[in-house]
C-alpha cells in the first residue's frame, strides 16, 4: 500500500503550551489503485521525550454517518494523551476516501485494506512497539474481528465498542426487504431505497453529536444502498453464527445496556462463546449506541477511563512477575480478575 502526505496536521496543547497529542494526515493508495483517508494521533513532545508510545492502536469505524478524522476524533485525542500511538482508515466510499459514498460493494475487501494498512504501519514501527491493539466501533467491530481471524496471532488484543455481531431486531430489514435485497443487488446496487430508522437519532444520545454528524460533509446520511445493506446483513449473519466461537485473542467489551443499533445480548453471547482466556465484558446500563461520543462528558469520560485502564494492563512490560505495578493497573488488575470470574451484567 502506498502512502501521499495529505499536508493535514495539528494537535492540541496542555495547560503548560506544550503539544498533549499530534494530528497528521496522508492518503494511501488500496490494491485497487483507490486513495484512502488515513490520520494518526500521536502522544505529544513530553510523552515522545519518555520514549516510544506504550502500544499502537488501529480504529475500526462504523459504516453509517461516521468516518476516522471528524468522528473519531475523541478516541483518537484521548488515547494520544495517554500515550498511545492511534491509528484510522477511511473505508472506501467512506469519509474522504476514494469509492461511491456510503457504498460497500465487497465487505471483505474493505478488511483486506485494513489489514494492509495496519500491517504497514507495524512495519514501519520496527521492534520498538511491541504490543498493538484494535479499536473498532459498531460495524468497525466485525472488521476486527474479521482481522483477528485473518492473523489470529498478530494482535496484542481488541477494544470492541457496541459491535456489531448481530442487526437488532427492531432496526433489522423486514423480510420482505431482505429478499427484495438478495434479487437486486446485482440489478441495482447502488440504488438508495433501503428503508430503515433514524440512525442517528437511535445512535447518539445528545443532541449537540447529532447536530455535529448532521453537519458532517464526510458522514453519509441517506437511506442505505442496497448492495451496502445486503453486505452489512451477510456479514452480520456471518460473524452470529460462525465467528464468535473462535474468537481467541483478549479483548474488552464496553456496549451500552439501551443500545437499540447493535443488540447488548449478542455481546454477551460473544463473550460466553468465544476461546479467549483473557476476556471482559462492561456493561453500562443507560448508555446508548455511541457510548465514546455520543453521551454525556461524565459517562464519556467513564468508559475511556475503562478503556485505558484495560489498554495499560496489556501493554506494560514488568520484568519479574513481583515487580511493583503502578496504582492504575493494580486496579486493573483486580478489575479483570472480578470480571473473568464473574462478569459484568
Amino acid at each position: 500500500m502506498s502512502s501521499s502526505n495529505g499536508g493535514g496536521g495539528g494537535g492540541g496543547r496542555d495547560d503548560g503550551g506544550v503539544l498533549d497529542h499530534e494530528y497528521q494526515e496522508e492518503y494511501v493508495r488500496n490494491s485497487r489503485g483507490m486513495k484512502l483517508f488515513a490520520c494518526r494521533w500521536l502522544p505529544g513532545r513530553r510523552r515522545k521525550e519518555s520514549g516510544p508510545p506504550k502500544a499502537l492502536v488501529f480504529l475500526c469505524h462504523g459504516w453509517y454517518a461516521v468516518e476516522c478524522g471528524v468522528t473519531m476524533r475523541g478516541t483518537g485525542e484521548r488515547l494520544a494523551r495517554a500515550g498511545y500511538a492511534v491509528y484510522g482508515l477511511d473505508y472506501e466510499g467512506h469519509g474522504r476516501s476514494d469509492g461511491l459514498q456510503g457504498y460497500m460493494p465487497d465487505f471483505q475487501a474493505l478488511v483486506q485494506d485494513c489489514d494492509d494498512y495496519f500491517a504497514s504501519i507495524v512495519r514501519s514501527h520496527g521492534p520498538t512497539v511491541r504490543h498493538r491493539f484494535l479499536l473498532g466501533e459498531s460495524m468497525g467491530g466485525a472488521v476486527a474481528l474479521l482481522l483477528h481471524r485473518a492473523r489470529p496471532d498478530f494482535w496484542t488484543g481488541a477494544v470492541l465498542v457496541a459491535p456489531m455481531c448481530k442487526i437488532a431486531d427492531d432496526m433489522r430489514p423486514h423480510p420482505v426487504v431482505v429478499n427484495i435485497l438478495r434479487a437486486m443487488t446485482s440489478i441495482v446496487p447502488t440504488w438508495k431505497i433501503v428503508p430503515t430508522n433514524d440512525v442517528i437519532d437511535a445512535a447518539y444520545r445528545t443532541q449537540e453529536k447529532r447536530d455535529e454528524i448532521r453537519g458532517n460533509p464526510y458522514c453519509y446520511k441517506d437511506k442505505p444502498r442496497l448492495k451496502t445493506a445486503f453486505e452489512l446483513l451477510k456479514v452480520s449473519l456471518h460473524v452470529e453464527a460462525n465467528l464468535l466461537h473462535q474468537v481467541s485473542l483478549p479483548f474488552l467489551i464496553v456496549h451500552g445496556g439501551a443500545d437499540k443499533v447493535t443488540d447488548p445480548s449478542v455481546s454477551e453471547l460473544l463473550y460466553r462463546s468465544a476461546a479467549s482466556q483473557d476476556k471482559t465484558l462492561k456493561l453500562y446500563p443507560d448508555m446508548w449506541h455511541a457510548l465514546t461520543s455520543g453521551e454525556s462528558p461524565n459517562n464519556i469520560r467513564t468508559v475511556f477511563q475503562d478503556i485505558i485502564a484495560w489498554l495499560d494492563h496489556r501493554s506494560y512490560t514488568l520484568t519479574s512477575s513481583t515487580e511493583k505495578l503502578p496504582e492504575v493497573e493494580q486496579k486493573a488488575r483486580h478489575d479483570d480478575q472480578h470480571y473473568q470470574q464473574h462478569g459484568n451484567k
